[in-house]
């Protein structure tokens, strides 16, 4: 795996166990028969995310994860800002736990650097699909360790 970079804009780096997260991602692309490039992962508050939002996609709303495609042919690459204030507030709406929400988002955008998209009909539900296929390989990753 080429570059994998975590960085923040206005909040603290989230305990994540970094290394799985690495070897999970790989695992992810490589399902999807993508390989993975560098990666930039900016974990930031709301206004950050609002304000990206705005300025690059003339959206006026706040949202989890805004990603950026750099993807080149089988190679992903990208960078992604994650809200962690709209993680929060979406794992308490749906009675999920934080970690596991910032696992799905993270995911998410390796999702969608791999092509998956999730804004027209039944692309939603194809997505939270790969989602889960995702959070359970994670899962027995984490249990292999």
């Amino acid at each position: 795996m080429d570059t994998l970079q975590w960085l923040t804009d206005g909040v603290e780096l989230p305990a994540l166990d970094f290394q799985l997260i690495r070897t999970w991602i790989g695992e992810v692309a490589s399902r999807h028969n993508r390989i993975v490039g560098p990666l930039t992962y900016i974990f930031c508050d709301d206004e950050k995310i609002l304000e990206v939002n705005r300025r690059f996609l003339q959206h006026d709303y706040y949202t989890d994860i805004i990603t950026f495609d750099e993807t080149r042919g089988r190679r992903i690459s990208g960078d992604m800002y994650i809200s962690l204030d709209t993680v929060a507030s979406n794992a308490d709406g749906v009675g999920e736990g934080r970690g596991r929400e910032l696992h799905r988002v993270i995911i998410h955008g390796i999702l969608h650097l791999c092509g998956i998209n999730d804004k027209g009909p039944g692309e939603r539900e194809i997505m939270e699909a790969h989602e889960n296929e995702a959070l359970e390989l994670l899962d027995r990753l984490r249990n292999n360790n």
